[in-house]
């Protein structure tokens, strides 16, 4: 594992958190291993001073000579001359023990015959005298005596035959309590080692098998390029942090392929448009230059070849200008509509174009359906020339004599319908997506005749759109198509 992997730096950390923890719980049983012992070994040394008759301290108890010898009982001191012989009353072994008379004088009992006693400081003696005797359970001091050596420290009032009040101190050493606190803590540090060591033997492989699904999305993102973006990961991993990540990942690789998707559509819709539109231009240029080479063969002086000739070029040139015409206003639609809005009211509108849409009807059917609406911010030469275009296209796709079209002009809440259906032939489901692209056509056999250059239908959406509506189609084969345009109108 390298140290800039993720494996290596989680594992590193946590055995670095665990060690920390292990580390404060080991110091902090140890800190409370060690007060525990010293208050049960005060307890105990506090036990044994209660042991010893009070009575003993008043009087001095009989002395050894230097050879370990008792001396007479007449040499005992009475209370009168109220002497302390050093001699201890009783001795515990590895003990110290001494006797703070009332008048603050310190006498060492087991200096000669024991470890030297430590003396506190006048106010710890006070403090002592001051508190009952069940006050001081558990309380000590740790001192160092004139040899070095640290000891644990306890005292306790007594009182004489005299009813004069003294203190009696009694320590013991502190090394065989911190001995057994660092065997505690030895041991502890011992198992805790063990315990690093197995858990990195578990761990590893638990955290391999948790960073599996990391790998293989490490694999897939590899294996993924643009021309290969419908590689997915599974999001039901069992972690939800990886299931997120897995989930966001699917969604960018959806939305780079939707991205390339429409770049390529994009790029095979101009790729068709400039040949359409090549084509279109292309017709009646090369009509009007075979026209104009009639011309120059000497059909100048003929005035009937030349009419037909000028008046063909006159035709093809309207064509011409009219296409040019339409590609502008697509273009000036694409990149910031300039829309001419009033306030418009949809039903005069089409009232005023019923005279025009009748004799563009012909002989066909036309049923006109208009109910109130409210009036909207339109732009009227706009709507009228969506109005002409779906209703020029539903003339196109309509027998002369027998084809009916329905105009339809309704309102609800805040939008206002106009729908145009007619009962021709009908656009099959696999042209419906497309109507509305640049000189698209359903059926590709169509005359010039029979139709124009395909961006009628085009400039219809592109108006609509920027009037902030919707227009969509309707249609089933041999039953005709429905187009519908909605708008939106001014609340009042």
């Amino acid at each position: 594992m390298f140290p800039r992997s993720l494996r290596f730096q989680l594992l590193s950390r946590s055995l670095f958190i665990l060690a920390a923890l292990l580390i404060l719980i080991g110091s902090f049983q140890y800190v409370l291993m060690k007060d525990f012992l010293y208050r049960n070994q005060s307890d105990t040394l506090i036990s044994q001073m209660r042991s010893i008759p009070k009575n003993l301290f008043g009087i001095n108890p009989p002395s050894l000579d230097r050879r370990g010898e008792g001396v007479p009982s007449s040499d005992i001191l009475t209370p009168d001359n109220r002497g302390y012989n050093r001699s201890p009353v009783f001795f515990f072994p590895g003990t110290s023990m001494a006797y703070i008379s009332e008048d603050g004088s310190f006498t060492d009992l087991t200096d000669e015959y024991g470890i030297p006693s430590p003396r506190l400081s006048d106010k710890d003696y006070a403090e002592v005298t001051k508190k009952p005797s069940k006050e001081n359970q558990g309380v000590y001091h740790v001192v160092q005596d004139v040899d070095g050596n640290e000891q644990l420290v306890v005292s306790t009032a007594v009182g004489g035959p005299d009813n004069h009040n003294g203190i009696i101190q009694m320590g013991t050493l502190t090394a065989p309590l911190r001995e057994v606190a660092l065997r505690q803590l030895m041991t502890f540090g011992s198992l805790s080692l063990l315990a690093l060591a197995g858990g990195l033997m578990l761990y590893l492989p638990i955290l391999r098998r948790t960073l599996n699904p990391l790998d293989q999305m490490i694999s897939t993102v590899e294996d993924t390029n643009a021309g290969n973006l419908n590689n997915r990961f599974p999001d039901t991993l069992g972690q939800s942090e990886i299931d997120r990540l897995a989930k966001s990942f699917n969604g960018m690789l959806e939305r780079l392929e939707e991205s390339f998707e429409a770049e390529r559509e994009a790029k095979e819709q101009m790729r068709r448009f400039i040949a359409d539109a090549s084509h279109e231009l292309r017709t009646p240029l090369t009509s009007i230059h075979g026209f104009v080479e009639v011309l120059l063969r000497g059909a100048v002086d003929r005035p009937e070849q030349l009419n037909a000739a000028l008046n063909s070029m006159h035709g093809e040139s309207k064509r011409m200008k009219k296409l040019v015409e339409d590609l502008l206003m697509l273009a000036k639609l694409d990149r910031a509509p300039e829309l001419q809005v009033t306030e418009t009211n949809l039903n005069e509108l089409i009232a005023e174009m019923e005279p025009s849409l009748q004799i563009l009807a012909g002989d066909r059917t036309f049923i006109l359906k208009i109910d109130s609406c409210r009036p909207g911010m339109y732009d009227s030469d706009k709507i009228k020339q969506v109005i002409l275009n779906l209703f020029h296209n539903a003339v196109q796709h309509t027998d002369p004599k027998d084809g009916m079209i329905t105009l339809t002009l309704s309102g609800y809440k805040d939008r206002v319908k106009l729908t145009i259906k007619d009962n021709g032939p009908g656009i099959p489901k696999e042209h419906l997506p497309h109507v509305f692209e640049r000189f698209y056509r359903s059926d590709s056999s169509r005359t010039r005749k029979q139709g124009g250059a395909g961006l009628g239908l085009a400039i219809s959406h592109s108006i609509i759109e920027a009037h902030g509506g919707s227009i969509s189609v309707y249609s089933e084969p041999g039953d005709g198509a429905l187009f519908q345009v909605v708008l939106p109108t001014i609340l009042t």
